[in-house]
């Protein structure tokens, strides 16, 4: 279906792909990993042809239909199902052509054939099927777009792409605007699906779930693993393992040729094989190890006051915006230590619930009382925008801290992977995964004793998940999480919060027994 020979990409001079090969053909579900920056998006925009490579050639299979997400929006005036059935342009021009034809008995006859074997006349209930597993309701499907939220007509564009089930489908972080319910849904939709796909994702539990196959893109190269994502890891640590061990017999061999060589070298009666050694040296060939991936540093600081009783309740709390109210009679309280996920779908009220906690969203109705020492680091989306772009990541964090020295603001900085000269970048150079670095470092900065921490993974590589999630283990404050990362939940959270119906309740069980829960329901 697809052949690529030999793929090399450059930017302005810079190398970004180099000798790319991938085939695929039949049935496959392939993940692609690798670091942020490393072509992954660059390689999708190839095989679309929305970019021109340099050098190498792409070979696809004549009437297959490949696509990916567009990241513009979807029109305004249309409902979502109406998008969705707008995409299939075959349907749209059969059907159009149906209504010009009614003194052609023949040619109609024809046309309904096409129509039959595309399906077109179950397409109505297919797009209702895939908006609904995507979050919409029958009246919701039926609303002009402008009345959504960016978020939800991302999930519209998605669903156009699945609706139209291409023979090929490029998938590029495909969960980054869905809730954890509604990516449980695509994640049993991806492992249904009849053709092939090629999903980016920084969510190990979901590659894990839904490919058989991983394309690892790295130094500029790309290699093929079969297996999920876990599997893949084992593989790969074994083969850079073995390469080592190689390595180092061959480093040992040549080190005792040497040896010999500059003993006897100058001896007449050994100088030959001397040479002979010296030859053999220079042919000698390592096998390449790939320069490991830079550590990245999340250590967040100690809270100067631990605290262990209630830190936060509040009572019969009415919450909303304008006359809007979003949630009512909500009752609890937060202890110091506790390791909480808000989970619910999208729309229900979560980032409110979490606005209030951090004391930035005030109740319309009840009571909030909170301990006086407590101190709240609150991670959200829009400090991306408070980003002064123009500023370098020094004078911006120094500006935070005007009462701390040089070396203070450094050390900080340096807490979060910002040393050397990478402290004098400017903000606007910066990638997605350095500026949540940036965004974390300014927040801990008064030693925060409770943290609120709002979708922290979407602009993460998997690298950067784990060492996110290795320091928030070792964290001493309480945590609050809203993300749709599983794996991340699992492994931070022992506490769930469920955000619906217009409350708040907490669910006694764990993350699995949630989801079991929430599929029983949509049955």
């Amino acid at each position: 279906m697809l052949t690529l020979q030999n793929i090399s990409f450059s930017i302005s001079g810079n190398l970004i792909l180099d000798g790319v090969d991938l085939q695929l053909s039949g049935r496959q579900h392939m993940g692609l990993v690798g670091r942020n920056g490393s072509g992954k998006s660059t390689l999708f925009k190839i095989i679309c042809r929305e970019l021109e490579h340099d050098g190498g050639k792409i070979q696809q299979e004549r009437g297959k239909l490949i696509l990916s997400v567009k990241q513009e929006m979807p029109g305004e005036h249309m409902t979502p199902r109406e998008y969705l059935l707008s995409r299939d342009l075959l349907r749209e021009t059969l059907l159009n052509q149906l209504e010009n034809c009614h003194n052609n008995p023949e040619l109609m006859g024809e046309i309904y054939d096409q129509l039959i074997a595309i399906n077109a006349f179950e397409a109505e209930s297919r797009a209702a099927v895939v908006l609904k597993g995507l979050g919409f309701d029958e009246e919701t499907q039926n609303t002009p777009l402008e009345n959504f939220s960016g978020g939800f007509r991302m999930r519209v564009a998605l669903g156009a792409i699945l609706f139209q089930e291409p023979d090929l489908l490029l998938l590029d972080e495909p969960t980054n605007h869905l809730d954890l319910e509604t990516t449980d849904w695509l994640k049993d939709f991806l492992n249904a699906y009849p053709k092939s796909f090629i999903l980016i994702s920084h969510d190990r539990d979901f590659l894990n779930d839904t490919v058989d196959g991983i394309f690892h893109l790295k130094n500029k190269k790309l290699t093929r693993y079969t297996g999920n994502f876990d599997t893949f890891l084992d593989t790969y640590s074994q083969k850079q393992k073995n390469i080592e061990e190689y390595n180092a017999k061959m480093e040992l061999k040549r080190k005792h040729m040497m040896d010999f060589v500059r003993r006897f070298q100058v001896k007449a009666t050994k100088a030959r094989q001397a040479q002979s050694r010296l030859k053999t040296i220079e042919k000698m060939k390592f096998l390449p190890i790939e320069s490991s991936d830079p550590t990245v540093a999340f250590n967040f600081p100690e809270p100067d006051t631990i605290l262990e009783s209630n830190i936060i309740s509040y009572d019969r709390v009415s919450l909303g915006y304008g006359a809007k109210v979003v949630l009512k009679n909500v009752s609890g309280s937060i202890m110091g230590d506790d390791r909480i996920a808000i989970v619910g779908s999208n729309g229900n009220g979560k980032t409110t619930f979490a606005k209030f906690l951090a004391g930035e969203l005030k109740q319309k109705k009840g009571t909030r009382e909170a301990n006086d020492k407590l101190k709240i680091g609150f991670y959200r989306q829009d400090l991306f925008e408070k980003l002064d772009i123009r500023k370098s990541v020094y004078d911006f964090v120094k500006n935070l801290m005007p009462n701390f020295s040089d070396r203070q603001v450094r050390s900080h900085l340096g807490q979060f992977g910002f040393s050397g000269d990478k402290v004098f970048q400017l903000i606007g150079e910066l990638s997605g995964g350095e500026r949540a670095r940036l965004v974390f470092a300014t927040l801990t900065i008064n030693l925060p004793n409770l943290l609120i921490l709002d979708e922290p993974t979407n602009h993460l590589d998997l690298e950067m998940r784990e060492s996110l999630i290795s320091s928030l283990t070792s964290y001493k404050g309480a945590i609050i999480l809203i993300t749709h990362d599983r794996h991340f939940l699992n492994r931070v959270a022992n506490m769930i919060f469920v955000v619906a119906n217009g409350g708040v309740t907490q669910f006694n069980g764990d993350l699995s027994q949630y989801e079991t829960a929430v599929q029983s329901v949509r049955k």
